[in-house]
């Protein structure tokens, strides 16, 4: 099973790929609540040159509120990551599968929940 959902987008840079993900993701229901630029993160801390990187911790509120309420400790894998990465020839984007995720939840409804999730993300990456 994959863990993620990929699209590549090609001869673009990584912040005009961080605008037309926001903007998908923000058509599908979303907010971005977090931002890592992994990039500079490794350059600061360690002192590492790599790729643009970042990750993006993006959130349904519905969707949070629904799950939190069937379970109320999922929060500690909440929000649903999407990474922005520079590949040759342009950004790859990838989106958690909330479904793979959370398989070592047992509740069903949780489950369905998930399921509801990833099918938002991949309808928002798929039009980024």
């Amino acid at each position: 099973m994959s863990y993620t959902h990929n699209r590549v987008l090609n001869d673009t840079t990584i912040d005009d790929a961080d605008m037309r993900v926001r903007a998908a993701l923000k058509d599908s229901g979303f907010g971005v609540l977090t931002e890592i630029d992994v990039k500079s993160t490794m350059k600061e801390k360690i002192d590492v040159d790599m790729p643009g990187y970042r990750i993006l911790g993006a959130c349904n509120p519905k969707m949070a509120y629904q799950a939190i309420g069937i379970e109320p400790r999922i929060g500690a894998m909440l929000p649903c990551n999407v990474i922005l990465r520079e590949v040759d020839g342009g950004i790859e984007v990838s989106a958690v599968d909330p479904v793979a995720s959370m398989s070592a939840v047992e509740n069903a409804a949780l489950h369905d929940v998930a399921g509801q999730v990833r099918d938002m993300l991949v309808t928002a990456i798929d039009a980024a």
